[in-house]
């Protein structure tokens, strides 16, 4: 949900790629319909292996948020270039137990929690900000 979310409120001028350490056979139906239900573009969504980032001829990253709260604890690949990275720990709502009513409003309050820290991200001044500078903004933005 996060790549589509920044993709979409970052308007072309931030362009978001989602990759897990063990990724699922394909993205999760609800969130989907979750992005759906938000007039979010899923075209071209699939689920990638972060390795495929961090190989010869990937796209170049400028910065790294790890978003489940897993990710926190694991060993992230070394990432070309040094990007700027911080976590953001949101609970993987694909890990919710409940009915499917109950599923769809878990997927919602993590996407509602993605929008507010995209959002924020989108409106700093990237361009002019040190690195420094930058890379504590984008992991204050999870304390918020």
């Amino acid at each position: 949900m996060a790549e589509a979310l920044l993709n979409d409120i970052g308007k072309g001028r931030l362009r978001a790629f989602s990759a897990g350490s063990t990724p699922a056979a394909g993205p999760n139906p609800v969130a989907l319909e979750t992005l759906t239900r938000q007039h979010i573009s899923t075209v071209g969504l699939r689920s990638k292996g972060w390795e495929e980032f961090a190989a010869q001829g990937a796209p170049a990253m400028d910065l790294v948020i790890t978003v489940c709260d897993d990710a926190a604890g694991e060993v992230c690949p070394v990432w070309p270039g040094r990007p700027v990275t911080a976590h953001w720990g949101v609970e993987d709502p694909g890990r919710f137990q409940g009915n499917d009513d109950d599923k769809r409003r878990k997927f919602d309050q993590v996407a509602g929690i993605l929008r507010y820290r995209i959002e924020r991200l989108a409106n700093l001044p990237l361009e002019t900000m040190e690195r420094h500078a930058l890379e504590k903004k984008v992991r204050d933005i999870a304390l918020a």
